[in-house]
């Protein structure tokens, strides 16, 4: 127990072998590509180089077609360019008016939605003032009713304290 409480020593091992082997050359690790790296490569190089020859294939008749279509389009420019115009304007009033129909769908909705509100704001309101005026009347009859009888008992109060004389 004694000997657990007090440090030991650590030991520290020295190896006097160096990194390069009798050859005099550096030692590196013998580990070759792993399998999915080499089907990785095996399947994509063909795909690869097949979508590289498509692209220059592409690029080659892009070019070629400039060049035929190019005169074309300088001898039919007086033609080309205002019915380009025009298109660009019949697209552009088409979308002008696509967008001024949505608008207006839009404001009508909201005008129809708020009216909804506003109108069941009102009916509530106008079925409280109704409930309030029959509340109302009531109470002016019930006030009425006792005055009637305030009034009939004074007269025969009054009939009574004249003896009867009218």
């Amino acid at each position: 127990m004694a000997d657990r409480d007090r440090p030991q020593p650590h030991q520290v091992q020295v190896h006097t072998q160096s990194r390069f082997d009798q050859g005099g050359g550096m030692k590196f690790p013998q580990k070759g590509p792993s399998t999915s790296q080499v089907l990785a490569v095996v399947t994509l190089l063909p795909v690869g180089g097949t979508l590289l020859a498509l692209a220059g294939l592409t690029l080659f008749g892009s070019l070629i077609g400039l060049a035929v279509t190019t005169p074309l389009f300088i001898i039919f420019s007086p033609v080309l360019v205002p019915a380009a115009i025009l298109v660009g304007l019949a697209v552009t009033a088409f979308l002008t008016s696509g967008a001024f129909g949505l608008t207006g769908l839009s404001s009508l909705s909201w005008v129809v939605n708020s009216l909804r509100q506003v109108t069941g704001t009102m009916l509530e309101q106008v079925d409280y003032a109704k409930k309030q005026m029959a509340d109302a009347v009531a109470h002016v009859g019930q006030k009425t009713k006792e005055s009637g009888q305030t009034i009939q008992q004074k007269a025969q109060e009054s009939k009574e304290s004249s003896g009867g004389r009218t």
